[in-house]
């Protein structure tokens, strides 16, 4: 009897641990995406981590995540194909062929469409060739739902690893979204993930809509274009994907924060002189 007492008490603490409830506080880790540029305007590649400085709010936070221009990233290209889009399109097709064509091997690429839905066309894949189809079957049809389809892919590619982007194209201005354009564009802000936008025919006729546009995009560390001239698509093409490939992504632990209110992101490098930093400019507290 004296024996099995003692090994019920022996396994009691064993019982017990399985009945308390666990508790796990998990930080949610800040993406940064940069690009460097020294006083001409060139591109400065090969940094090292240690030139590096992130500010929250003010308060310098210890790296988690650094990886250089040289790592390779994941670009998706989501492409507007209402109705309206009809004219536009083969040039944007060729374009973004094009584009497809310049990534590096070890890239990834996926390709969407939105109307009145996020379609994707092709998952995240570095087969460029199955990549270049998916473009090519694209049809113009339907109405546009811009901002339901920016937050949505964004929300999407935030827990994708390494660096990534999304790349825009649109020639209207939202007609069918769900959400509102301030919650749209909210929840793509807080997903983080870098916007590059070009606007388009119609597009370029809404100064609510280019605002909107250049808001996501500076806040994820992308940047908006304006195509005047069908011409002039692939050139935008084309600078968007040298733009990528000489992008930093810098990533910290988020500090403990007792509301939600907006959080200011600073970066610095040292030894920069006269040269420009664009990253994004801060972020939402989940």
């Amino acid at each position: 009897m004296m024996r099995w007492m003692l090994a019920v008490l022996a396994c009691l603490p064993a019982v017990l641990a399985q009945d308390q409830p666990v508790f796990r506080v998990e930080s949610r880790l800040v993406e940064v995406y940069a690009t460097i540029r020294d006083q001409n305007g060139r591109y400065l590649d090969g940094l090292p981590r240690d030139r590096f400085e992130l500010k929250d709010n003010g308060e310098v936070q210890p790296l988690k995540v650094f990886e250089s221009n040289a790592d390779k990233f994941s670009c998706a290209v989501l492409l507007d194909t209402t109705a309206s889009m009809a004219a536009a399109l083969p040039a944007v097709k060729n374009s973004v062929v094009h584009m497809i064509d310049q990534l590096r091997e070890e890239d990834s690429v996926a390709v969407y469409s939105f109307s009145l839905n996020l379609n994707q066309l092709v998952d995240f894949t570095t087969d460029k060739a199955a990549a270049k189809q998916a473009v090519l079957r694209t049809r113009a049809a339907g109405s546009t739902a811009l901002f339901d389809a920016v937050s949505e892919l964004a929300r999407d590619m935030a827990p994708r690893p390494g660096k990534k982007a999304m790349v825009v194209f649109t020639d209207g201005d939202d007609n069918a979204s769900l959400l509102n354009v301030k919650s749209a564009v909210a929840r793509a802000k807080k997903a983080g993930v870098p916007v590059y936008a070009i606007a388009e025919g119609d597009a370029l006729k809404s100064n609510d809509l280019l605002k909107e546009l250049k808001d996501i995009a500076e806040m994820t560390g992308g940047q908006t274009y304006q195509a005047h001239k069908t011409s002039e698509i692939a050139g935008i093409f084309e600078s968007i994907t040298g733009d990528l490939q000489h992008t930093y992504m810098l990533a910290y632990q988020a500090p403990p924060s007792s509301d939600r209110r907006w959080r200011t992101i600073e970066l610095t490098v040292s030894g920069l002189k006269g040269g420009k930093i664009r990253s994004k400019e801060g972020y939402l507290p989940e």
